[in-house]
């Protein structure tokens, strides 16, 4: 099978295992789906003749290298909502994603290795042969259910939902993008593996679940950091009230005694013109910088999430926007495979 040579790799060192602690591990055939966790992450310092010029001590967060099919704020999203769902004693889980999503990827696969039926509500008309993000996704077990694209954009409306209810029966919803109060608690956790402490936080952003999360990380272990995002969609504005509402759903279910939305307004901020077009967009000059950074690091990167936030970083070094004696961690979270 042509899965064994795609996705049976072995982390080269530094093997940690570690699952949910209420999980159960299939034994998936040809091993493709692997058990192997590594946390915490690895943080990594960016040393280059751009950060020694500047003065700035750059690091990277490579939340890429947590699991081979679950990486990055996948796996950190998802961490929760399993346990949720498992509280809850529901067998399926059901989410929404386009025919290329890392999020629908790594779903299928956290379903496989813990014992839940997965389903998937696919954006856009089927097509054959299936991609292969689709044909991994149905490797794993996911049953694919493809919604018109006019049918997509109700994906949250009560109706809808009802309507998948009676079609499929009782499922756990994770939302599009992993996103909710339990996604961000995944991510808090990020904080707690930075020990020393760091003037700023970055990520890239599509839903602002990881931002909300790193926000909140940093507001209850008291560190100093501020959060600087880049939004990875064209007019991205809308992203400060989907983060408001993310973390007032976490305030609400984890009874934050303080008005959370209100605190992290001044610990955070967004920078809305790096997104080279919009959504999966690109040009020459990500390109070119891409290119350079992985022949200068030796690090993989994507241009859809991760290029974005390290070209928005090294510009606002140049731009003095970050300063001489400052250190930044910047979180790769993954979507590379």
């Amino acid at each position: 099978m042509v899965f064994v040579r795609i996705y049976n790799i072995v982390f080269a060192a530094n093997k940690k295992t570690c699952i949910f602690a209420d999980s159960f591990i299939h034994q998936m055939p040809f091993s493709i789906i692997s058990d192997e966790f590594l946390l915490p992450s690895p943080l990594v310092r960016l040393e280059d003749e751009y950060t020694s010029a500047a003065g700035v001590a750059l690091y990277l967060k490579r939340e890429d290298l947590i699991h081979q099919q679950i990486s990055g704020n996948k796996y950190r999203k998802l961490f929760y909502n399993l346990h949720q769902a498992r509280a809850e004693g529901k067998q399926t889980l059901l989410t929404f994603g386009g025919a290329y999503s890392n999020h629908i990827y790594a779903t299928a696969a956290a379903g496989y290795l813990h014992g839940f039926q997965t389903i998937g509500v696919i954006r856009g008309e089927a097509t054959e042969p299936l991609n292969e993000t689709l044909a991994f996704a149905q490797a794993a077990g996911m049953r694919l259910h493809y919604a018109s694209r006019e049918a997509y954009r109700h994906k949250t409306e009560a109706e809808f939902i009802e309507k998948l209810r009676h079609e499929f029966g009782d499922f756990y919803l994770v939302p599009e993008g992993g996103s909710n109060a339990f996604a961000v608690r995944g991510c808090e956790q990020i904080i707690s593996e930075l020990e020393q402490e760091f003037d700023y936080v970055a990520c890239a952003c599509g839903t602002g679940g990881t931002l909300a999360g790193l926000v909140v990380g940093l507001l209850q272990q008291n560190k100093k950091a501020n959060v600087l995002g880049v939004p990875v969609l064209k007019g991205a504005d809308f992203l400060y009230q989907d983060i408001a509402k993310l973390l007032a759903d976490y305030q609400q279910v984890y009874n934050i005694d303080y008005n959370l939305p209100q605190a992290a307004a001044a610990r955070f901020e967004l920078f809305l013109d790096y997104h080279f077009g919009g959504y999966a967009k690109r040009n020459q000059d990500l390109d070119k910088f891409i290119v350079w950074f992985q022949a200068k690091h030796d690090v993989p990167i994507e241009f859809v999430y991760t290029g974005k936030i390290l070209f928005g970083i090294y510009d606002l070094i140049k731009k003095e926007y970050i300063r001489k004696g400052q250190k930044v961690v910047i979180i790769h979270t993954g979507g590379l495979r």
